[in-house]
């Protein structure tokens, strides 16, 4: 098991470590503070992966895209395992009923698109090249729907699809095939007249196309009413096998595809366990219902019902009582939540934390992936460095203006790392913040806000990312860490403050010798001294602000001033003593 080497303070000022020095020091840890301890096990014990599972293997049997009938399937789903777990209809429940849900409608401005079958077939050979059941991203979003029976038709190599690829070649009445942008190919094509297109995709590196030559990236065409034609993306394997059929002679292929545009509503599901104390303050996860994917969302949306259905079982039984209220959101990814923020200003203004849920179920001996928390804006995002290292999805480097002084990020990796120190072989991880998923509203309004995801996942968009890619043990993993967190800030006790703040303390101690450590090795290689001050300085003034945010947890009045300076005093000596060794 490897751990980040940021989160224990064991494992002093080291930059690199054998995993076994790295499991040594987790066996080590201090154990769960006392604060922490009842709830964690509470959640341990009656968190189920393989109930979310069953949920999973629902919803990604789906291609699910907002108001779509498999994003409504899912949605009904989610709905009825919440009133089975005893949330009660929003507006027939009482004053007095702490679990709530409500399934938000909305109009959409377009009608929903919804994929039912597929199949593309070498005239003269009776298996199928592409099949709707293996190849589920194989029709672009937004084509519609040929002859029931299908189209047969000749297919002509139109090569990358410029304009001056069509002036050379006849493909009125064809089937275009071509590579490059599959929106622009699609569009020239049924301006020259094709009946339809085959599309070839040429995948991120991360997606490993050369070994996962069936793999199809879901994207789509725009949605044309004039042509009303079609777009089949390709694999790579079908994209030989087509080209050696073409090199043999003339070539026809039959295309059926099976897919419907109807006037249906967005919906969003929104479930609540209302806080005793505070109601008006949430904590909010948030698990988008659209994408294709197993992993991505499906496991999302089925880890999410699990932990709504969990905390109500605790609350139920008095094992947990949040002052706050614990909010669950189920819609389309980053919409749903910005409007759940915006719509209600009031509410709004009651959000105390928000948590993404987006890829949380990877089996990662099958796609590669390494469970990761992917931080709030903090100093590692302004100088990627050590172990804070941008995935392969992509990030770019931000200015100091934009970092967010908060404990957020460390308080859940640290309850990660308390779960990954109860577990076998749980890797966890954290990567400075890229943005892309349900997180970014949250920090756009200002509200301390992290995802938990996987990457790299060399499935990831493909129609490969399919139900055996997912693992009950890693849905159990980021469960027991995410709802524990939640449960922990909702309840806002003095003791889990007082805890939180001491943690912090030592967490920050740690960050501090690290990024000293790196500092001397940079100096070594070259850097500048001056820079090296301010990135010291930095991190230093991030946590001495992050301390002061501390009493955020608390929902009493009782104050942590005294402790609280004395922490942020021990942290600025650390610092000076961190910075006096840079020369």
């Amino acid at each position: 098991m490897t751990i980040s080497i940021r989160s224990c303070a064991l494992l002093a000022s080291a930059l690199i470590v054998p995993s076994t020095i790295v499991a040594q020091a987790i066996a080590k840890r201090a154990p769960v503070s006392a604060a922490f301890a009842p709830t964690a096990t509470d959640v341990a014990r009656e968190l189920s992966g393989t109930r979310a599972l069953k949920t999973v293997a629902f919803v990604e049997q789906f291609f699910r895209l907002p108001g779509n009938r498999g994003f409504d399937a899912s949605i009904d789903t989610v709905a009825a395992l919440l009133s089975a777990a005893g949330y009660k209809l929003e507006n027939k429940a009482k004053p007095t009923d702490r679990l709530v849900y409500r399934v938000e409608s909305r109009p959409m401005s377009g009608p929903a698109w919804t994929p039912d079958d597929a199949s593309l077939t070498i005239v003269g050979r009776r298996t199928p090249l592409l099949a709707w059941k293996t190849n589920h991203n194989m029709i672009a979003i937004n084509s519609y729907a040929t002859p029931s029976d299908g189209v047969t038709a000749a297919v002509v190599d139109v090569g990358g699809g410029s304009d001056g690829d069509f002036a050379k070649i006849d493909v009125r009445g064809k089937i275009a095939m071509g590579e490059g942008n599959g929106r622009t190919l699609y569009q020239r094509a049924m301006d020259h007249g094709a009946v339809g297109v085959l599309a070839t995709q040429k995948l991120p590196a991360y997606n490993q196309q050369s070994k996962n030559v069936t793999a199809i990236q879901f994207t789509g065409i725009a949605r044309d009413t004039v042509h009303m034609g079609w777009c089949i993306f390709i694999s790579s394997a079908a994209r030989d096998s087509l080209k050696a059929a073409l090199a043999a002679g003339p070539l026809q292929v039959r295309a059926v595809v099976k897919t419907r545009f109807e006037t249906r509503p967005e919906r969003t599901v929104v479930a609540e366990i209302r806080g005793s104390v505070k109601p008006t303050e949430r904590f909010v996860y948030s698990a988008h219902v659209q994408e294709p994917g197993a992993n991505d969302n499906a496991s999302g949306v089925g880890l999410l019902v699990e932990i709504a259905r969990t905390a109500a079982a605790m609350v139920k039984t008095g094992r947990a009582n949040p002052a706050r209220t614990m909010t669950f959101l189920w819609g389309d990814e980053i919409r749903g939540t910005q409007r759940f923020l915006a719509e209600d200003t009031d509410r709004r203004a009651g959000v105390k934390w928000g948590m993404s849920l987006d890829m949380v179920g990877e089996n990662t001996a099958r796609t590669g992936g390494t469970f990761l928390i992917e931080k709030m804006p903090d100093p590692s995002a302004v100088w990627v460095r050590g172990e804070d290292q941008h995935t392969e999805w992509g990030g770019r480097a931000i200015s100091i203006g934009d970092i967010r002084p908060y404990w957020f990020n460390d308080f859940v990796r640290q309850r990660c790392l308390d779960r990954a120190a109860a577990t076998t072989g749980w890797v966890v991880k954290s990567n400075p913040f890229e943005g892309g998923s349900d997180h970014t509203p949250f920090l756009t309004a200002k509200i301390p806000a992290v995802l938990l995801w996987h990457f790299t996942d060399q499935f990831y968009h493909t129609d490969l990312d399919r139900l055996e890619m997912v693992s009950a043990t890693t849905l159990t993993n980021v469960g027991n860490c995410a709802l524990t967190t939640g449960l922990l800030l909702a309840s806002g006790t003095s003791a889990i403050t007082a805890a939180a703040l001491d943690e912090l303390g030592r967490v920050a101690e740690f960050e501090l010798r690290t990024q000293g450590a790196l500092s001397v090795a940079a100096l070594k290689s070259g850097s500048d001294v001056a820079k090296e001050r301010l990135i010291l300085e930095t991190w230093r003034d991030y946590y001495v602000a992050a301390l002061a945010k501390i009493s955020d947890i608390d929902t009493s009045a009782a104050s942590i001033d005294d402790a609280v300076s004395a922490s942020q005093l021990r942290i600025r000596n650390i610092a000076d003593a961190m910075l006096s060794t840079l020369h």
